[in-house]
């Protein structure tokens, strides 16, 4: 994982190597003011040599000049390398996102996700700038204020540095527990997001079934959850902050009583053990540092942890030798085909059926029964390990999963429309259209006329989801898009079932209009809308139970029957 980590830096190497030179420099001049102090207390001050005192004092305010100037670098540059590595991150979990199966969303909610790519990678680039920077400053001020302190008591340093392994033990003791207090802490944070997210998305129905409280009430156990995580991860914070600011404040204690002994002793001299208490600093100073670094590591190894539990889950991947799917004409072929969603309760079994090149094909049957799974299956949504799906005679499986959705067009009762304009919504269908081409789609979808009737045209922001239009403005929007795809295999899964009469009434000529020269899916409740199909297909249980069209199904007398008639029986 470290490697991982590691190569996030290699864009911004200068940068971070000016940073750490930057780093190292000001360890180093932290250590000019404890030097300048013991020489003026054992020398220039007793010697009362006031114009060395003045000189070095200047000196000592360059240096800190100089620091000055190198901090301002650190904290800029230094975090704007941590920024852009963030920024990388980011990308790289979207894109990968992108390529995730549909299974992967049916299991993730959108709110934890975003935690991750927010929360979680914020603390990773606080990690990635601070981290280095810490271990470098403090390291290199340990070791030079133990060169420079043994210089001054070799005996009394020794009885200094001899408490470090305590401060060690505790550290790594302590370490463990505030690593899994702050990933609970994570999932807490993601829970409460995943909640707010479905909360603030679905506030119209809340608002319709007043159930505001019943929504407070579950908020508010995400709530209370979160607070139970992090007073977790902050009693371990406060265990080790507490345990470890206690061993560092010994060392004070050690100093005095150890070098007032030496001093009694002889073996140091006054303006010696003066300057080793105010030098001790040079040492507990970066102690301290690292001691806080420990939490910001926590922060930032967690995060980076459930960062790569997203880029680690397989992608949707192509055959090694999958080809492209060109010129399609759109005859498909169902064999033989058993899905599952995981559960091992099969949606669809051995169910086989073939549509031929401009039909439509008409799926019908009691909810649950499979209809959308086999829309779901054909654009490969979702992978079949029994079965063939075939378009054009070529096993879905053995073609790219762009070249085969390139060439399906969907329209959903659930129409997703992006919060943007009008016409950016249309163009979703073809980002290469040009603008007579996205007119040319609102007209032939009826909703030209509409949309130019608005104050902003084209240009008109819909809002989240399309929120701002009408049930039947939305769908007709989404049949623009597919227009404008033009794609030679077209399925609509229950496209009009959301709308009321005169409106479907409407649809359905933009409907009608879309299906020419297509080979066309049809999923429909409402059996008056399939009648024309060339075939319709009941399924029940996953399985086809009548096939024909709607004449034929209607002598039968069977299931296509009596759904017919239920639905008529009181017209």
């Amino acid at each position: 994982m470290l490697k991982r980590f590691l190569s996030y830096y290699k864009p911004h190497k200068l940068t971070f190597a000016l940073d750490m030179l930057a780093s190292f420099i000001v360890a180093m001049a932290g250590i000019f003011y404890p030097m300048i102090t013991r020489s003026m207390l054992n020398v220039y001050i007793p010697e009362k040599d006031y114009q060395r005192i003045i000189i070095f004092g200047a000196c000592l305010l360059g240096i800190y000049v100089v620091r000055l100037l190198l901090n301002y670098f650190i904290q800029y540059q230094g975090h704007m390398v941590g920024v852009k590595m963030q920024a990388k991150m980011r990308s790289d979990m979207f894109n990968h996102l992108q390529t995730l199966p549909y299974k992967f969303y049916d299991d993730n909610e959108t709110g934890k996700i975003m935690s991750r790519m927010t929360n979680d990678l914020n603390d990773i680039s606080e990690l990635a700038h601070h981290g280095p920077e810490n271990i470098i400053i403090s390291s290199i001020s340990i070791i030079a204020s133990f060169i420079y302190l043994a210089t001054i008591h070799i005996y009394l340093t020794l009885i200094i540095f001899a408490c470090v392994p305590v401060l060690l033990v505790i550290s790594f003791t302590v370490r463990k527990k505030m690593r899994d207090a702050f990933m609970e802490s994570r999932r807490a944070v993601a829970e409460i997001n995943a909640s707010l997210e479905s909360s603030i998305s679905g506030i119209r129905v809340t608002k319709a079934y007043t159930n505001s409280q019943s929504e407070t009430e579950k908020f508010e156990k995400g709530n209370e959850k979160f607070v139970g995580a992090r007073k977790k991860a902050y009693h371990a914070m406060g265990v080790f902050h507490s345990t470890t600011t206690f061993v560092t404040e010994v060392f004070n204690v050690v100093v005095l009583i150890a070098g007032g002994l030496f001093l009694y002793a002889g073996a140091i001299g006054l303006g010696d053990y003066t300057a080793f208490i105010v030098s001790i600093n040079v040492f507990l100073a970066p102690v301290r540092q690292l001691i806080m670094f420990m939490e910001q590591y926590q922060n930032g190894v967690t995060g980076f942890k459930r960062f790569t539990e997203i880029m680690d889950t397989p992608s949707e991947k192509d055959k090694d030798n999958a080809i492209e799917l060109e010129k399609v004409l759109g005859e498909i072929e169902f064999k033989g085909v058993t899905f599952e969603y995981g559960n091992n309760i099969d949606v669809i079994r051995n169910l086989s059926l073939k549509i031929n090149k401009g039909e439509i094909f008409a799926l019908v049957g009691p909810s649950g029964g499979g209809k959308t799974t086999v829309c779901h299956l054909l654009p490969r949504f979702y992978s079949i390990e029994k079965g063939e799906i075939t378009v054009d005679g070529k096993n879905v499986n053995n073609v790219t999963a762009e070249s085969l959705r390139k060439n399906i067009g969907i329209v959903q009762q659930d129409v997703y429309l992006f919060n943007s304009s009008i016409y950016d919504n249309i163009l979703y269908g073809n980002p290469y259209a040009t603008k007579e081409e996205v007119l040319e789609a609102s007209r032939r979808a009826n909703i030209h006329e509409f949309v130019q009737s608005l104050p902003d045209g084209y240009d008109t922001i819909i809002g989240e989801r399309g929120v701002k239009l009408s049930g039947g403005q939305k769908q007709r929007l989404s049949i623009a898009r597919v227009f404008l795809k033009n794609p030679p295999i077209l399925i609509l899964d229950e496209a009009t079932s959301a709308l009321d009469n005169a409106t479907e009434i409407l649809i359905q000529k933009s409907l009608d209009e879309l299906c020419k020269g297509r080979t066309t899916i049809v999923v429909a409740h409402r059996l008056s809308t399939i009648k024309n199909a060339d075939k319709i297909a009941v399924v029940k249980d996953g399985e086809i139970v009548e096939l024909g069209n709607h004449d034929t199904l209607l002598e039968k007398d069977g299931e296509n029957a009596k759904l017919y008639n239920s639905q008529f029986k009181n017209l």
